[in-house]
């Protein structure tokens, strides 16, 4: 095994933020999430012009409420003597014809509620699709396996995993929040929805817990009930083989929703198979495999490490990083000769050209400086700039093609033969740089950047280079990746005259 890549520390002034527009799949980019934070400003202020609204609506109907209480309290004492009146008898006869109905149907709360539903909707194009919302769910489950985090800490706000019969914090983010029980039931019912009852039964165990807590008490924005969450568990806890747990959360259910007819179905069977030598009841919670990520133990080891088990090289590059601006796009993966989005991959990304005077020029002739290849286009790949979401990660692969279709070769530049990855960013936990077969890892620190070699001098991958982007745990992490190809590099990189090399 080679010594590891080699590390490039440099100075990086950001004097400006990355500006951009995003289409969609807000999840894959912190930085979309953080535009949310806008978008629901404006929603705030257009729920408090609707509230006054309403409260004068309210008065006038308390108004309304008090002058009638008040005519049948004093005036409707002798029903007799008051219709006798014939101004009385009339008032109350156009009362009951038109002013009751002008309160019961009234427009003006008709027009309050669509004047907030028209507001609403010309935002609707700005918020979180369905697919945003999976998509966060799954990355709070990333987060629970890669850092082997309590799922009953996480809900309290605390990223904390067992350690020797106790817990012990792996962060304390400066800014925590707790979940409610319709946060944990959304995030249990995506695991659901995929079979995972690994993941549903956790996170679905504190829906239930925290709605139990609730006394049943309803609020409007939940999707959610206890009756649902009990509903979803019930059955999870079945998938696993823990069939009188399912049985007792089946029985408990009944009891808010007797007449349920699948619910006693299910109470039936379960009576059967516990009354069989089926079952035993007892639960076999296992975490799903991955087809994909063959080296998931030692990928999870190295990124719960956060930081190098291995001596680096460490040099000092000084640079001014002037705004630009960009449009980021869901990041993508080689797919045979195509690409396409994948979950191993979550993040947004962008391509940057540059001219000779551009910042990125600029950048470019840092990066030749440094490495001493020649990295203009198209001997180098336009610089990528990339930025991760909730949970963004990146599983372990290689920069350079393994395959003769890949994408990579439509430069006719040859393969990928090296990578430079600046960290345009810090985080305050995960995230790191995780190099597989080389057993160490970088952590992501600001103005720091890694250079390896991605091919041996005879051209073949190095199986050193597999690395992987861990998921971000806390933070809003930003990189800038160039790639290096093989041709324009034949008198920087020369040929060995060992073939093996």
């Amino acid at each position: 095994m080679e010594a590891p890549p080699a590390v490039f520390c440099f100075c990086c002034f950001l004097v400006a933020a990355l500006a951009f527009q995003a289409e969609g799949e807000m999840y894959t980019s912190l930085q979309n999430v953080r535009q949310a934070i806008d978008v629901e400003r404006k929603l705030i202020d257009y729920l408090r012009t609707y509230i006054d609204s309403e409260q004068q609506r309210l008065e006038d109907i308390k108004r309304f409420h008090a002058k009638v209480s008040d005519l049948h309290t004093e005036l409707y004492k002798g029903p007799a003597a008051a219709t006798a009146n014939p101004l009385v008898a009339f008032t109350l006869v156009k009362r009951l014809h038109s002013e009751w109905l002008n309160v019961v149907y009234s427009n003006e709360a008709q027009e309050t509620a669509q004047t907030l539903r028209s507001r609403y909707e010309e935002e609707e194009s700005h918020l979180p699709k369905v697919e945003d919302l999976r998509g966060a769910a799954k990355g709070l489950m990333r987060l629970q396996d890669v850092y082997s985090l309590q799922v009953s800490s996480l809900v309290e706000g605390r990223f904390q995993r067992a350690s020797g019969g106790g817990v012990i914090d792996v962060c304390s983010p400066a800014v925590s929040v707790s979940l409610s029980g319709d946060d944990c039931f959304l995030v249990g019912k995506v695991a659901y929805e995929q079979e995972d009852y690994y993941h549903s039964v956790q996170w679905l165990e504190e829906s239930v817990r925290l709605f139990r807590g609730a006394a049943g008490q309803w609020s409007p924005e939940n999707e959610g009930t206890l009756e649902d969450a009990l509903d979803h568990l019930a059955f999870s806890h079945f998938k696993t083989g823990n069939v009188s747990y399912a049985l007792s959360l089946s029985h408990e259910l009944l009891h808010h929703d007797p007449t349920n007819g699948r619910v006693l179905q299910n109470v039936e069977k379960y009576e059967k198979l516990l009354g069989s030598a089926g079952p035993t009841g007892e639960s076999s919670l296992r975490r799903p495999g991955s087809s994909f990520l063959t080296t998931r133990d030692i990928y999870e080891r190295l990124c719960l490490t956060q930081g190098s088990q291995k001596d680096v090289q460490m040099k000092l590059l000084m640079f001014y990083f002037l705004p630009f601006y960009n449009k980021l796009k869901r990041s993508v993966v080689a797919a045979g000769e195509k690409q396409e989005t994948a979950d191993y991959r979550i993040s947004k990304s962008a391509w940057l050209k540059g001219s000779e005077s551009s910042t990125v020029g600029r950048l470019d002739r840092r990066i030749s400086m440094v490495t001493g290849l020649n990295v203009t286009h198209p001997y180098g790949e336009f610089l990528q700039v990339v930025n991760y979401g909730i949970g963004g990660h990146y599983e372990p692969h290689f920069d350079h093609a393994t395959s003769p279709s890949s994408p990579v070769f439509k430069l006719r530049t040859g393969n990928r033969m090296s990578t430079f990855m600046i960290y345009l960013s810090s985080v305050e936990a995960g995230g790191s740089t995780a190099f597989i077969y080389a057993n160490f890892s970088v952590p992501v620190v600001e103005k720091a950047a890694i250079f390896w070699w991605n091919l041996h001098r005879n051209g073949q991958g190095d199986e050193d280079t597999l690395h992987a982007g861990c998921p971000v745990l806390i933070g809003d992490k930003w990189v800038a990746n160039k790639w290096i190809h093989e041709y324009g590099q034949e008198f920087e990189r020369r040929c060995s005259l060992n073939p093996e090399e």
